[in-house]
């Protein structure tokens, strides 16, 4: 309390919105003490494959439970469409997304598909990214999760 009487009003708010806004961010954090580790990878563009990367998390969350099971999904190539903004799948996302699962979109695959398509390409807003979804793959592998190619 003596930190927001220092702050006074607006920098009571800021540091309350600070707070707030840090929990989406929170749910897109490993979990360090998951027994179970996972990253999902999807590179097709079928939707039927899609969707088995979807119920595959799934699966493993019913499997282990939410704290016990830490899963990220890597999406490159062709397979970064169930990340594109507004796929049909975005409330299943959303879902896993409040359940822990993260999800990756490869950059270079992003900036491959703007310039084919001529125009920048719009990633579902839980979706962090980097270079290259095979480096994030090897980076989770290294770390000990299991690759499963649903």
């Amino acid at each position: 309390m003596k930190i927001l009487r220092y702050l006074g009003l607006s920098g009571s708010l800021a540091l309350i919105a600070i707070f707030l806004l840090q929990g989406p961010l929170l749910a897109q954090e490993e979990k360090p003490f998951a027994e179970q580790k996972f990253v999902l990878q999807i590179s097709d563009m079928d939707p039927s494959k899609q969707t088995l990367v979807l119920n595959v998390a799934g699966n493993i969350l019913k499997a282990y439970g939410q704290d016990q099971a830490d899963i990220e999904i890597v999406a490159f190539g062709p397979g970064l469409r169930l990340l594109f903004e507004g796929n049909s799948n975005s409330g299943r996302i959303d879902g896993l997304v409040s359940s822990g699962v993260r999800f990756f979109a490869c950059e270079n695959t992003i900036n491959n598909m703007s310039k084919t398509l001529g125009e920048p390409i719009k990633i579902n807003a839980h979706a962090s990214s980097g270079k290259g979804g095979i480096v994030r793959i090897k980076e989770l592998t290294d770390q000990g999760y299991l690759l499963v190619k649903p």
